[in-house]
Parts: structure tokens; C-alpha cells; sequence
């Protein structure tokens, strides 16, 4: 993400929430990896996968970006 994007307006689509709570991923430290990434990859669709390890895990943020927010689309633990 750009700097200053922090400051932007982050959401959770149902699936992410789902798939979240499923693969025991906190909203925050979806957020760390979506603001703090070590690496960011394009994906399909205009979306952007962001990596970061947290602790033991290895996330990857699946997310889509425009001008007033983050939609955050899933997230999963690379290291399971």
C-alpha cells in the first residue's frame, strides 16, 4: 500500500471474515500484513495479495484498493 493509505478506510468482506475466524486470523493482524507488508504481489481480478510473517505465521492478504477504501477479500496462513 502507499504511504499514507493508514489512514484509509479498511473493511472485511463476509468471506474474509469467514475464512478468518475459520483459520484462526485476527482482524489485526490482517490489517499489520495489509499496512506493514514484507511483500506485495499483483493478483486476478485488481486485487493485490500482501505477505508478512506474525509470529509462526505466514499471511497472505487478499485485498482490492480504490480511492475511499481497502476491501480486505480473504486471508489465509501460508504456513498451513
Amino acid at each position: 500500500m502507499e504511504q499514507g493509505k493508514s489512514q484509509m478506510d479498511i473493511r472485511f468482506s463476509r468471506h474474509a471474515k469467514r475464512q478468518m475466524k475459520w483459520r484462526d486470523i485476527s482482524e489485526q493482524e490482517a490489517r499489520d500484513t495489509l499496512l506493514s507488508p514484507e511483500k506485495v504481489e499483483d493478483s486476478i481480478k485488481n486485487r493485490m495479495n500482501a505477505f508478512k510473517h506474525i509470529g509462526d505465521k505466514w499471511l497472505k492478504v487478499t485485498f482490492k484498493e480504490d480511492d475511499k477504501r481497502v476491501l480486505i477479500i480473504t486471508a489465509i496462513d501460508r504456513n498451513k
